[in-house]
């Protein structure tokens, strides 16, 4: 396969979802130029005739043709083709799938790069975003996390790892109740606990508990870490932790994230929860020390 027929390929599945179930669709689509084919040229081995005295064409701009370009009886040819190629080559589709994958996963990371320099003081400088570890930490960590976020609960123990090991981390952390109403009866209860300076304890026995996060299981952990129980339910209904909420969904949406948990590391990127998370957290904030953060 030429070059330019897996550029055509990876600019037309990044514009799709379920690339890899697209490939075969868009491999026939793209077949012109698999076999280089064009329905005013006569096939190899035809019975064309050209002048001996004919001077050479100036090469003719480079054009895309399209599936309405060939016959039935074309089309049925080049799907032949295709289908052999494949039959006879399997593997291409997996290395088609793979460039693709680091194709659409750099360019995600170059819009998310983008996203964090647009909205930095959101991300890293809120003052009403809770906050643990050292407030005047010389790295900054983010994490957008839901209490009923199972990858969430498997994380925090190398994310506290990171903060009780390291005391010059910053962790910022946002409350994105996405996933039901009780994850956002829990972020509630929680964002209450932090205007009584108890965020990170509220916080760390949350995301220990096992069941489901809702307002009766947050209202038990708060009174078990020694929360004042009247103030928790009159600050949970306030404005402020109701507008805490709105705005970080808000900054979610900006930045395109989907999903929880997801960290940041200054402008690093550590979507979900891979299991060398500790590790992969300790590397970014040594490099950020090293480089400097270029949107904090």
């Amino acid at each position: 396969m030429s070059s330019n027929f897996f550029s055509i390929l990876f600019d037309t599945l990044t514009t799709r979802k379920g690339a890899a179930l697209a490939i075969p669709a868009v491999l026939l689509t793209g077949a012109a130029l698999l076999v280089g084919s064009d329905p005013g040229t006569p096939k190899a081995g035809s019975a064309a005739v050209t002048p001996a005295s004919a001077a050479a064409p100036a090469a003719a701009p480079a054009r895309v043709l399209s599936a309405t370009a060939f016959s039935p009886a074309q089309k049925k040819e080049i799907e032949a083709v295709i289908k052999e190629y494949l039959l006879n080559n399997p593997d291409v589709l997996l290395e088609a799938q793979a460039a693709l994958e680091a194709k659409m996963e750099k360019q995600q990371n170059e819009r998310m790069a983008g996203a964090i320099k647009e909205n930095a003081a959101e991300l890293f400088k809120s003052a009403s975003a809770p906050v643990a570890g050292n407030p005047s930490g010389d790295v900054t960590v983010v994490e957008f996390f839901d209490y009923n976020c199972g990858y969430c609960k498997k994380a925090f123990p190398d994310l506290a790892k990171v903060v009780d090991g390291d005391k010059n981390v910053r962790l910022v952390l946002k409350e994105f109740p996405i996933l039901s109403k009780g994850s956002e009866e829990a972020s509630k209860v929680a964002l209450a606990a932090r205007m009584q300076g108890k965020y990170w304890e509220f916080h760390r026995a949350m995301l220990e508990l096992q069941g489901q996060a809702n307002e009766a299981s947050s209202l038990k952990v708060a009174e078990k870490v020694g929360l004042d129980m009247a103030r928790i339910r009159r600050d949970m209904a306030s404005a402020e932790v109701r507008r805490e909420i709105d705005d970080t969904r808000k900054l979610a949406q900006k930045m395109g994230i989907q999903g929880t948990p997801h960290f940041l590391v200054a402008d690093k990127i550590i979507p979900g929860a891979p299991e060398n998370l500790t590790e992969q957290i300790i590397k970014y904030v040594k490099e950020v020390r090293e480089t400097g953060c270029k949107v904090c």
